[in-house]
């Protein structure tokens, strides 16, 4: 895949994400009216850890396009685990993606999932745009609701399938908010409500990494036996600092992205 192509697919990615969450389109403009670049510091995927749907498997297409792993995370709590990737062009997005360690889930949610990637159809799998290609399996709505009293981050995925879960703006890169405090302001101002999981700000100068997101909005979704709104896609909002070494830092706090999670919570 070369240049080109990847960025097609990243802007793919960038419509398919706005379908779920037309807030992020909103809040996208308001920023662009007062800024000459709004830069994506990173997109989220999610995943399960199973073979054919694995993350290695997602990280694949982002891979032969010049991605390379740069950092390992886990969440013990949510029975997650992550990896983040960067391109050598610095002006791509970070790409990060989190899978579900089934395994931890009880027999009959581990049996509901492995049913649900049984369904998948064998040649959309090895397709470049598999990451965002959606749900492609039968589900009902009393599925998701058993799977969300276990793991929200598993009812989502069931619900809504492969495809980015946030895009994130860089505040490094905006003239209009230099720190996360008066930018969380300014978007509670327009009404956009924030994650306070953990307190609105996840992270610390300190730590390199501060980051918040806003609370993923519910959007009405069909089900096999109904429909329901649920909660859906959410923005977030990174700001970087400097290692003592130089350069912006480039990871992520897994203590912070574990808050950072509960924006698509359930509420």
């Amino acid at each position: 895949m070369n240049t080109q192509q990847l960025k097609t697919m990243l802007e793919e990615m960038w419509i398919d994400y706005l379908a779920l969450n037309p807030d992020a389109l909103a809040i996208h403009q308001l920023i662009k009216e007062r800024n000459p670049h709004v830069v994506n510091d990173h997109i989220a995927l999610r995943t399960f850890n199973l073979g054919k749907v694995d993350l290695k498997q997602i990280s694949r297409p982002f891979i032969n396009a010049g991605y390379h792993a740069r950092g390992e995370y886990s969440f013990p709590k949510k029975h997650l685990y992550a990896q983040h990737f960067e391109h050598n062009d610095p002006n791509l997005p970070k790409i990060f993606i989190s899978q579900l360690l089934t395994e931890n889930l009880d027999q009959s949610n581990q049996k509901l999932i492995h049913n649900l990637i049984e369904q998948i159809p064998k040649e959309i799998l090895t397709t470049k745009h598999f990451s965002y290609s959606g749900r492609h399996w039968n589900l009902t709505y009393k599925q998701y609701q058993q799977l969300l009293k276990q793991s929200e981050y598993a009812a989502w995925l069931a619900a809504f399938g492969f495809r980015p879960n946030h895009f994130t703006i860089l505040i490094n890169a905006l003239h209009s908010h230099h720190r996360i405090e008066t930018l969380n302001q300014f978007l509670k101002e327009h009404g956009y409500a924030l994650n306070s999981a953990g307190g609105e700000i996840k992270g610390s100068a300190e730590e390199y990494l501060e980051q918040s997101s806003t609370l993923a909005n519910k959007v009405m979704l069909s089900f096999d036996d109904q429909e329901a709104e649920i909660p859906g896609c959410y923005y977030e909002f990174a700001k970087r600092y400097p290692l003592p070494e130089g350069g912006l830092y480039q990871g992520f706090i897994a203590a912070s992205a574990d808050k950072i999670f509960e924006s698509t919570d359930s509420r």
